[in-house]
């Protein structure tokens, strides 16, 4: 069978207003609340790509700190009609400016959250591995 490889770029957007908060984003058509991410364009980086996949679907602008890690997983792609192997590479990003309000047209809606209110809403457990990852790296623990 025929497989498909597919690179995506995302990240963890983290404020501290009153308390520290993280951006997740609820896809259109999908019931799911996941980080922002997506494809690595031609010639881009994978930190450009996840800056540039933040701004889009959150509204969000940012500074990256750091790499947190890659996820990778299976899925089947109707549309292709094969296997597809994706791998999305996340960075602890921190926010800068913006609104959730100027979200692009592929997210039903962008939302700031308290980190464990986000931990609860998500969709996806490698996500949410993600951002323990990155509360880790905000806490100054060396092992992430």
């Amino acid at each position: 069978m025929d497989v498909k490889r597919q690179t995506s770029a995302g990240g963890v957007i983290v404020r501290h207003d009153v308390e520290l908060e993280l951006c997740l984003i609820n896809p259109k058509g999908r019931g799911a609340w996941a980080l922002p991410k997506g494809w690595v364009e031609p010639g881009e980086t994978d930190e450009e790509a996840a800056l540039r996949e933040i701004r889009e679907e959150t509204g969000l602008s940012g500074e990256i700190r750091q790499k947190l890690g890659t996820i990778d997983y299976w899925f089947y792609s109707r549309e292709d009609k094969m296997r597809v192997h994706k791998t999305v590479h996340f960075f602890l990003v921190g926010y800068t400016d913006g609104s959730t309000d100027d979200h692009d047209h592929e997210v039903s809606e962008a939302r700031w959250l308290p980190v464990e209110r986000a931990l609860d809403l998500m969709t996806y457990p490698n996500e949410r591995e993600i951002v323990r990852k990155a509360m880790r790296a905000l806490a100054g623990d060396p092992a992430t």
